[in-house]
């Protein structure tokens, strides 16, 4: 797979998004709400990027600069927004990929730590985020109030030597 920053607006960015939305509805019976503009991908606040296969889009993942606030978010956190990979290319190991992508740009720019939102409903989600050393956080963000929400954190910090080990 081969990974390229474009962008939230691109338009593969967006048919994957609009895809991810899809998903949602038929998990949860509604797409996400949480308020997402193009321009919190663009850096030095964010990054957006697409998995290409074959020169198909596959897979997709970004994160946004959040900042410390009433619901325990801190200063250098970054928050991964609509990571997706589409029906057809799962279960190849896309998504590790993407994240661990997201992971060594976001420690680039001076983050030092992820944190998501996810739900009860996407297991699989939930499962890939434990095997990389997520855990759960206080609930933050629109949905900090929603029985199926689950979010989930990341020290950054001391994780450079692990991602540059994995990468070797």
């Amino acid at each position: 797979m081969e990974i390229r920053t474009t962008g939230f607006g691109h338009p593969d960015a967006q048919k994957l998004a609009a895809d991810v939305q899809q998903e949602y509805v038929v998990r949860y019976g509604d797409g996400d709400q949480t308020v997402i503009h193009a321009d919190h991908f663009d850096p030095p606040v964010g990054l957006f990027v697409i998995g290409y296969q074959d020169g198909e889009p596959v897979a997709c993942g970004g994160w946004r600069v959040k900042e410390r606030d009433e619901d325990g978010l801190r200063d250098g956190d970054a928050e991964l927004k609509r990571m997706y990979v589409v029906p057809a290319a799962r279960g190849r190991g896309y998504s590790r990929i993407l994240l661990r992508h997201l992971e060594q740009a976001a420690i680039a720019a001076g983050r030092t730590r992820l944190v998501l939102e996810t739900g009860t409903l996407q297991p699989e989600a939930v499962g890939l985020y434990q095997s990389e050393g997520y855990a759960e956080i206080r609930k933050f963000g629109y949905y900090k109030d929603h029985e199926l929400s689950i979010c989930m954190g990341k020290e950054l910090v001391g994780a450079e030597a692990e991602l540059v080990a994995d990468a070797l």
